[in-house]
């Protein structure tokens, strides 16, 4: 057994080592399709293979950098436990800035930096989400402006809109000493709003769906638990079709039940 593990040890150096060899050659464009492929079919641990290959073999290229941020954040949250995920994610938040450094005009540094910054703060406290949020939107903003159509920002935008409009008077005394004032926007109706932006501009992501169910049934004006009811149901017809589908799934069910 411990010839058989040695062996495959070596077997998988040899390959990613002769792949990095042949990127380096001059296989990179193609490697890099079939990591933007990956990507667009949510295949989070075969992308981040690809891209950990391009970024050695070039550390600064934006495309690189972004992408290899992506992966981080979406692999991370594949982790079983907080423990596990942190590492990943404070790793996307070092290589997003990098991106930005390298390409401030790239709507996807910018995407991934956010990324990143959101899924740290799934395990912040209250003030640290406040110290992040004016970056965040700010990071967000810019997306936007390079990339109307970004359902990945619109997702976030719609987030950060509802986080803030759910805060309770402590928190939102907080923010508005950070922000001089209450943020433009930040009311569950921008929140819808976003959300359902990013729907419109990935109807196949199922956690676009479910994030917008759950912003009606937190608003909870009258027709509100009608409305996130509709949407999951929609919701729940759709295909498992990334990695971290099954886990929407699970939310969007314990999510109905509440709202039947």
């Amino acid at each position: 057994m411990g010839i058989l593990k040695g062996f495959v040890g070596f077997f998988c150096v040899l390959v990613v080592g002769n792949n990095l060899l042949w990127a380096q050659g001059g296989g990179n464009e193609l490697l890099y399709q079939k990591g933007l492929k990956a990507r667009e079919n949510f295949q989070y641990n075969e992308g981040f293979a690809l891209f950990q290959i391009l970024l050695k073999s070039d550390s600064g290229n934006v495309d690189y950098l972004s992408n290899m941020s992506y992966f981080y954040s979406r692999v991370g949250q594949l982790q079983a436990t907080e423990g596990m995920r942190m590492p990943y994610y404070r790793t996307a938040e070092y290589l997003g800035l990098k991106a930005i450094k390298v390409g401030p005009n790239d709507d996807e540094a910018h995407f991934s930096y956010v990324l990143a910054l959101g899924r740290l703060n799934e395990h912040a406290s209250s003030k640290q989400k406040i110290n992040n949020a004016k970056r965040i939107k700010s990071e967000l903003d810019i997306c936007l402006r390079l990339n109307p159509k970004h359902d990945g920002a619109w997702h976030i935008l719609g987030v950060y809109h509802r986080t803030i409009a759910g805060f309770n008077g402590f928190e939102k005394l907080a923010i508005n000493s950070l922000f001089g004032g209450v943020p433009e926007g930040c009311t569950y109706e921008d929140a819808i709003r976003c959300l359902e932006k990013a729907v419109e501009y990935r109807k196949n992501y199922m956690f676009h769906h479910y994030d917008l169910a759950l912003t009606y049934y937190e608003r909870g004006k009258p027709g509100d638990k009608a409305r996130a009811r509709e949407v999951l149901k929609t919701t729940l017809a759709l295909p498992n079709f990334t990695q971290d589908d099954p886990e929407n799934r699970k939310k969007c069910e314990a999510l109905l039940k509440k709202v039947e």
